[in-house]
């Protein structure tokens, strides 16, 4: 067979020269699609009534070790996909076989060991605890076994191997649910033959480093079957011992850190209060890891700390006669957060525990008012320092520093920031007003500081301010004036500290609308950031908002807010904008309109009379995107819940201005525009959405005011969808049924509009899938 899978194979294909041949094909063909047909083909064979004869072959020693692995890794698929498939009588051949294999691997391919083990561990969890009970003691026992001319160590390491595997197959086999729940009580029951020897293994001086790593490995396995924490507590004092050897330190981290994670464990207090000085001496060691740069000790350290105090906090806290060391613990990981260095890449630590103080925090809170009192006392003071520490780890670093970071490493920190805001936000909850004045203080003491200071520690400060006043109500803290006041003291020479500077300033929009004589203190800033393109984002955001909640007290601004605006072309601007033009009077809205969008009116017609194409196209979309943005906000009506569900027109609580809605005056003047655009662009759907997209938001703010349109947008909606019919068109009918069937002035125009879309669209189903109207609507 020249090339296997290139056509439906036959059982008869499936030979030990053919799976060599396929194998072969699958690792060096160049050719894709051969290799994706060798797959194939290699995956029927491996489940084949036929495997059972290749796969003993593939795993000859003359083989090479792909070969071989296909063998294993088709042995291991049978025995555990097709186990009941396997006669009864042949389990202790098959184990036999298994047994022999693993005593040939031992001193072969690690891979294939592996494998092997697996296989052979699968055949164990389908056999226990009836037809092999004690599988892991006989495991145990033939390997120790003198024989088979394979050295000590070779086969020690095969025996550590299988028991590690034999948990992580478990863990993931097919097995149904009641015998899962036989095997699992019965591999509990066998912890006591690997307990002695992984014990024994690991307190010799002369077993091998590559032992006792293979040890703690089996270790990390089995605790992940809730073996209980004091069954396990004299071997987990032993990976203690391990953390000072390099080589063993990785495995005993992830072994002490799957034993105190287990949930069980939280039942032995008292093995968990022995475990509290043991991590409490890894200070030192931890200390010299980060003296020395050594990152991988310091996060391996971290996450034993982390994982005893995230885990068992409010164990830890009801030990009241232990406070002292648990403090010290938490004081631990207080060192951990604030670890030396600039995450991600100097330290990779402190990110570990910010989950910790949300839990803590939890844990305290959750106490009986009485307690928590005593509790707060203590743990009070400890987040304070943890908010100084955060604001710290918050800073950005040097300018030249900065730019030498990579744009990953950029955004690592982003979103690391992005965690601390959150976490600060948190604590707020426990610490209240005077985290807020404590933040204040230190900000105004920096401000008015004669001495020159980083703007990264202002920076912070102000971020901490943010991230608290974002999501908290802070309408009623006496210390918002002062810091409003303070804004303007801030000398703003970088775009870190500037975006900072705007995004503070719209996190207090909602405090600005109850003291808008505060606006004249940082509006202007809000406005001069507007015209720096590194600034766009935070400026047109934290404008946004200003003018959604403050935009009953813009007017004397108005005019200077629409002239610095015209000179941007952002979405977000336009909405910011539409709240603004709001609340001015109609008139001035009119003219406010007139020149803000007269020039976007006067490329969009130079852009209709041109010929499509791709440039012309996006131009025309974003031109409508900005129209679409505007009328989303531009809202007369002066209905303040713009929660609110537009799905039902609201009533209406103050009467209508007298004239059209200035949309629609809007509106009105540029519709022939927009039909001639759709003239030359009504087969593509973008730009139909676009010019949809106008109308839909326009109709969902204005609701009832959109009356004068719906004769002649009726009329357009129905040509465009019979001509060709887009889904954007669809939509935009449902909302205008929705909103004006119920008028009997309305009625006519939209009662044609809906029999037509409705014809139009019944005939395309009728016409079925291969019509180009069909495809078009698709």
């Amino acid at each position: 067979m020249d090339t296997p899978g290139r056509t439906t194979p036959t059982a008869l294909d499936f030979t030990v020269e053919n799976v060599e041949k396929a194998l072969h094909q699958l690792y060096y063909d160049p050719n894709i699609e051969n290799k994706n047909l060798a797959q194939k083909w290699l995956m029927q064979a491996q489940v084949s009534p036929q495997a059972w004869q290749f796969c003993w072959a593939l795993l000859s020693p003359e083989k090479v070790p792909e070969i071989q692995y296909f063998g294993a890794s088709a042995l291991h698929t049978k025995i555990s996909r097709y186990w009941s498939d396997i006669p009864s009588d042949q389990y202790e051949s098959l184990k036999t076989q298994l047994f022999s294999q693993i005593a040939c691997f031992s001193t072969g391919s690690k891979m294939v060991l592996t494998r092997l083990c697996v296989a052979l561990a699968s055949l164990a969890l389908n056999t226990m605890p009836d037809a092999w009970p004690g599988a892991v003691a006989e495991m145990v026992r033939v390997f120790q076994e003198e024989g088979g001319g394979v050295d000590g160590r070779a086969r020690c390491l095969a025996l550590l191997e299988l028991l590690t595997v034999l948990p992580e197959e478990f863990q993931t086999s097919r097995l149904p649910q009641y015998k899962k729940g036989q095997v699992r009580g019965a591999l509990g029951r066998e912890w006591g033959s690997v307990c002695p020897l992984l014990q024994q293994l690991l307190r010799r001086t002369d077993s091998p480093g590559a032992v006792k790593a293979r040890v703690l490995r089996c270790l990390s396995s089995w605790v992940l079957l809730d073996v209980p924490l004091n069954e396990s507590e004299d071997l987990v004092h032993d990976c203690f011992s391990a953390l000072p050897d390099p080589e063993l330190f990785d495995p005993a981290v992830d072994a002490i850190v799957n034993a105190v994670s287990q949930p069980d464990s939280q039942r032995y207090v008292n093995t968990l209060l022995k475990l509290v000085p043991q991590v409490l001496a890894l200070q030192d060691q931890l200390r010299e890891a980060v003296q020395s740069g050594d990152m991988e000790t310091c996060h391996g350290i971290c996450r034993i700390a982390v994982t005893l105090g995230e885990n068992h906090s409010r164990i830890l806290l009801e030990q009241v006669d232990h406070w002292q060391s648990f403090l010290a613990l938490v004081n631990m990981i207080m060192f951990c957060t604030g670890i030396p260095g600039h995450y991600p890449v100097n330290e990779t630590t402190s990110s570990l525990t910010l989950t910790f103080w949300y839990t803590l925090q939890d844990e305290i809170m959750s106490f009986e008012s009485e307690k928590q009192v005593i509790y707060l006392q203590v743990y009070r003071p400890v987040y304070f320092q943890l908010v100084d520490v955060l604001l710290h780890k918050a800073q950005f670093p040097s300018d030249h520093e900065y730019e030498s970071w990579s744009s990953d490493e950029k955004e690592q920190f982003r979103i690391y920031r992005v965690d601390i805001s959150d976490t600060l936000m948190y604590v707020y909850e426990m610490l209240g007003a005077e985290l807020l004045s404590n933040l204040y203080d230190k900000l105004g003491r920096l401000l008015t500081n004669e001495q020159p200071t980083s703007w990264q520690h202002t920076e912070a400060l102000l971020y901490g301010f943010q991230s608290i006043a974002e999501t908290i109500d802070v309408n009623y803290s006496d210390v918002i004036p002062g810091l409003i006041g303070l804004i303007p003291r801030i000398t703003i020479n970088n775009v870190q500290l500037a975006d900072t500077v705007m995004f503070t300033i719209g996190a207090l929009a909602e405090w600005l609308a109850d003291h808008p004589v505060m606006l004249s203190s940082v509006l202007p800033l809000v406005l001069q950031a507007l015209g720096n393109p590194d600034l766009s984002v935070s400026s047109v955001s934290t404008l946004k908002k200003i003018c959604r909640e403050c935009k009953y007290d813009l007017p004397p601004y108005a005019s200077n807010i629409v002239a610095v605006s015209q000179t941007s072309q952002c979405m977000w601007l336009m909405q910011a904008l539409g709240f603004l033009l709001s609340a001015l009077p109609v008139e001035e809205i009119l003219r406010n309109l007139h020149s803000l969008i007269t020039p976007y009116i006067q490329q969009l017609e130079k852009l209709a009379d041109e010929t499509p194409n791709p440039s012309n196209k996006l131009a025309i979309i974003h031109i409508l995107g900005l129209l679409s943005n505007l009328f989303t906000t531009l809202d007369i009506s002066k209905q303040d819940d713009e929660s609110a569900d537009v799905s039902a027109p609201p009533v209406k609580t103050t009467p209508p201005p007298p004239g059209p809605n200035p949309v629609v005056v809007v509106l009105q003047q540029v519709f022939a525009l927009i039909q001639s655009v759709l003239s030359k662009w009504l087969n593509d759907s973008q730009v139909v959405e676009a010019v949809c997209a106008i109308f839909e938001k326009s109709v969902k703010t204005l609701l009832h005011d959109f009356a004068p349109m719906v004769s002649q947008l009726s009329d357009m909606l129905g040509q465009m969808y019979s001509t060709i019919p887009q889904s954007s068109a669809l939509d935009l009918t449902r909302q205008m049924v929705h909103i004006f069937a119920s008028e009997t002035d309305h009625f006519p125009p939209i009662k044609a509009l809906f029999e037509l879309v409705t014809t139009v669209t019944l005939s395309i189903f009728q016409q079925g899938p291969q019509t180009k109207t069909r495809s078009v609507f698709i």
